[in-house]
């Protein structure tokens, strides 16, 4: 990885998320929303999938662009357009 690689951080609840590129879009949203991974390979995975979604403090991801609020839900609109940015942003060359 270059010194000019991107590299994108975000606290995502309670967790520190640093993305480092290159990530494919499922990849990026299996870090962001990690409590949703569907398929929990690992003992950690199982265990993140217990976890109870608290919305007392706001998830945001920093990006080149800015701070951007983190939707509880992988599948709206919002979070699709986030993953895109995040992954032109990861993935320049693309």
């Amino acid at each position: 990885m270059g010194m000019d690689a991107a590299r994108i951080t975000a606290k995502v609840q309670g967790r520190d998320i640093t993305l480092d590129g290159p990530l494919s879009r499922d990849e990026i949203r299996d870090r962001v929303w990690w409590w949703q991974v569907s398929d929990a390979r690992t003992s950690k995975e199982r265990e993140d999938r217990l976890h109870e979604y608290d919305d007392s403090h706001r998830d945001v991801i920093a990006t080149l662009g800015g701070y951007y609020e983190v939707s509880p839900d992988r599948h709206t609109p919002e979070a699709e357009a986030l993953v895109d940015l995040v992954y032109t942003e990861l993935n320049p060359d693309a």
